[in-house]
């Protein structure tokens, strides 16, 4: 079945009716759904966060959350996409996903989407629309997604061991090359590993213009070569001589805490406190950026065209943007994600704990880079793996 056969699909489910109910209506109706949320569940923290946010909803609105642990979002978009295309359009098995980027995309022009809703949550007032919440990875958003969390494309080093860090593309090759062995990244299309190469291409690309659009052949073309250039100058220094890789972040990190690596990554300015204080790390572990920028963006929220509960999923993730549950994901001690809220309009003691710092965390200010239009993730990972996957 065609994308254009699901999107009539979807519309024809009266989706947008449910934009404008009323919202007591819907937590009315949302009470005693269950919610199946797909989110990622490699991270203990970020578990235990979603487990006490589950149970928020169950006290406060008679809402079961369930927490589907998943690897990769883009097996839930095949599995939504499986389940439109088997005339599944009322019962799919998921209620909520955590997304963004090109598994946004892909279930945008599927038709795959209920909405728009996000707009119309009651916390959608609190959140602060200087960030990019209203496009994701430059796809505009139209209310289909609400906003969940701010990343930024962060690395981890050990002090002891390299005191200066590498500040740029350039920096990294020279420092790789000075210490054979003890750099890498995880092998696309694993996320973290996507998004390094997408933080090279963003610096190298000749004309960075082209890669806030829709990609093309003439444009791949045009801003690759370099980025090539550079991973085929790069991988002979890696671990493994950049034969293999690292199967995440998590093991990057476990890594660097061996001192196998000397350079880890992450997407939360904030994970090396946690590693710190959790002991996966030792305390002389520091966080910091290059200094022309890295990549950073929004992570949101989605329901499915075909979601059981969509009352349930608003409601929940409205509770997901108030202030008291934003401001418990950016505590540091619990998650330390971003908040996509207005920190101004918030109470002063959710202020200063979300302005919080903790040792190990990022302390610099680095520029944020715009993520590259959703449809360059699938032409890179496509091609690198072409390039390099098979060594």
């Amino acid at each position: 079945m065609k994308f254009s056969r699901l999107a009539a699909i979807a519309l024809s489910l009266g989706v947008s009716t449910w934009a404008s109910a009323d919202w007591s209506q819907i937590q009315n109706e949302a009470r005693g759904q269950t919610v199946y949320f797909n989110a990622w569940g490699g991270g203990s923290a970020i578990n235990a966060y979603i487990a006490w946010a589950a149970k928020e909803a169950q006290s406060r609105y008679g809402i079961e959350v369930r927490h589907v642990k998943i690897a990769d979002a883009a097996e839930v978009v095949k599995r939504v996409q499986t389940e439109m295309s088997a005339g599944r359009t009322t019962d799919g098995s998921v209620d909520l996903l955590w997304v963004n980027g090109e598994n946004f995309r892909n279930l945008k022009n599927g038709g795959l989407l209920f909405g728009p809703w996000a707009q119309s949550l009651p916390n959608w007032g609190l959140v602060d629309q200087n960030k990019p919440v209203l496009t994701d990875f430059s796809v505009p958003t139209q209310g289909y997604e609400s906003p969940w969390g701010t990343a930024q494309l962060t690395f981890i080093a050990d002090r002891t061991k390299t005191p200066t860090p590498p500040r740029s593309a350039a920096d990294l090759l020279a420092f790789a090359k000075t210490n054979p062995g003890r750099v890498s990244y995880p092998k696309p299309p694993d996320f973290h590993g996507t998004t390094f190469v997408k933080q090279l291409l963003l610096e190298l690309a000749p004309d960075k213009s082209l890669l806030q659009q829709a990609v093309t052949p003439a444009a791949f073309a045009n801003a690759t070569p370099p980025l090539w250039a550079y991973l085929d100058q790069l991988h002979p220094s890696l671990w493994r001589n950049g034969k293999a890789f690292p199967a995440n972040a998590a093991e990057m990190h476990r890594m660097l805490g061996d001192g196998e690596l000397r350079v880890s990554l992450t997407f939360n300015p904030n994970e090396a406190a946690n590693l710190i204080a959790s002991r996966q790390l030792p305390v002389s572990a520091y966080s910091f950026g290059f200094s022309g920028g890295t990549i950073g963006n929004v992570h949101f929220v989605a329901i499915p065209a075909n979601a059981r509960a969509r009352a349930g999923a608003q409601v929940f993730a409205n509770f997901l943007l108030s202030a008291e549950a934003q401001t418990r994901k950016a505590d540091i001690t619990v998650w330390g994600d971003g908040t996509v809220l207005d920190v101004a309009k918030l109470p002063a003691a959710s202020q200063a704990l979300i302005r919080k710092t903790a040792p190990g965390a990022l302390a610099e200010a680095v520029p944020t880079l715009p993520e590259p239009h959703a449809s360059w993730v699938e032409a890179l990972e496509a091609e690198w793996l072409r390039r390099y996957g098979a060594r």
